[in-house]
């Protein structure tokens, strides 16, 4: 695309999701519950992932900590 569009930013969100969820909401309570055992099973998960090709992000980690 040449030039600037300037509809083009109003299409993505610059909100985190962690600023999204409340601070009160049950999911954060569940995601302290579950963060540990995922740690201490992380090195076995890396296991699965393949050596080549595209890096992929473990799925307990991509809402960030």
């Amino acid at each position: 695309m040449r030039g600037d569009d300037p509809g083009q930013a109003a299409i993505f969100s610059y909100i985190t999701l962690q600023r999204r969820i409340p601070a009160d909401h049950p999911l954060r309570a569940i995601r302290r519950l579950t963060d540990r055992p995922l740690e201490r099973i992380s090195g076995d998960l890396g296991k699965l992932y393949a050596a080549t090709g595209r890096p992929s992000i473990p799925p307990e980690r991509w809402m960030g900590p």
